[in-house]
């Protein structure tokens, strides 16, 4: 676990895997950290510069004063991939992490070699939704919103299990700074036209069960950029990657050999 200090923002981030190896980031979802990609990394193949990073206002990273712009979560993954002299990598994004995977290959397309959209979409959600959740928060932090983002997060079936807990405590307890930032930042965002124009490997993960970003709306995105695929995991809502880890990593490890990854 290592902190690179860019000025205004200090970004906790891992690295795992072969240093020498072809890099793949990971970029996690709102009122999340790295550990979200915990059950799946033991499940991709050997060789891999494998890294992860806490987005500004998450885990271990500074939380600057909310709101926050989606220029300034892509400018984080520039800064920092340039840090890491990180070329050519493939960026895995779920949810606002996907959302900041389209912004950095539209801006740094020497960075990117190939996307994961995994329960995204160009657009999520409208100002008017976003603005009712942050009111709320203000009113009574994140932990207002806890219980109903479950319902969103897992499937019934994980919501049955007391595994579901450990992701509603780490959700409640994010830095309220950085969950409004994030907020903002989404409710900010829409990149169809500028996703439209990319001209890469895709590949977009979406849950049967996902109330926050539904397969449809994932689908929609990724149907915007000619050659892409999609893949829908059964049984599983907004984090596969929690639900469904093997399972993920062999979506995954599909995409990275067909590319030429591996």
């Amino acid at each position: 676990m290592q902190i690179a200090d860019f000025g205004d923002i200090k970004l906790h981030y891992r690295e795992d895997g072969d240093p020498s190896g072809a890099p793949v980031v990971f970029a996690n979802s709102l009122g999340t950290d790295m550990r979200l990609w915990d059950a799946v990394l033991p499940h991709l193949p050997a060789g891999f510069r494998l890294i992860r990073y806490d987005k500004r206002g998450h885990g271990l990273s500074s939380a600057p004063p909310a709101p926050y712009s989606m220029g300034a979560l892509v400018r984080d993954a520039e800064s920092l991939l340039d840090h890491l002299e990180v070329r050519d990598c493939v960026f895995v994004g779920l949810s606002i992490g996907g959302l900041i995977a389209q912004g950095l290959a539209v801006k740094r397309l020497d960075l990117i070699r190939g996307l994961v959209l995994s329960n995204t979409a160009a657009k999520i959600g409208t100002p008017a939704m976003w603005n009712q959740r942050m009111e709320a928060i203000r009113e009574g932090g994140v932990e207002a919103l806890a219980d109903a983002t479950m319902e969103r997060w897992f499937s019934k079936g994980f919501r049955a299990t007391p595994d579901h807990l450990l992701w509603r405590n780490m959700m409640a307890r994010q830095p309220e700074d950085g969950y409004l930032g994030c907020c903002a930042a989404i409710s900010g965002t829409d990149f169809y036209t500028p996703t439209s124009g990319l001209r890469l490997p895709i590949l977009g993960i979406a849950g049967s069960e996902d109330g926050s970003t539904p397969p449809d709306l994932v689908r929609e995105t990724i149907d915007l950029v000619p050659g892409s695929r999609f893949e829908l995991m059964r049984r599983a809502g907004h984090l596969p990657c929690v639900e469904q880890p093997q399972e993920y990593a062999a979506i995954l490890s599909r995409f990275l050999a067909d590319i030429g990854h591996i």
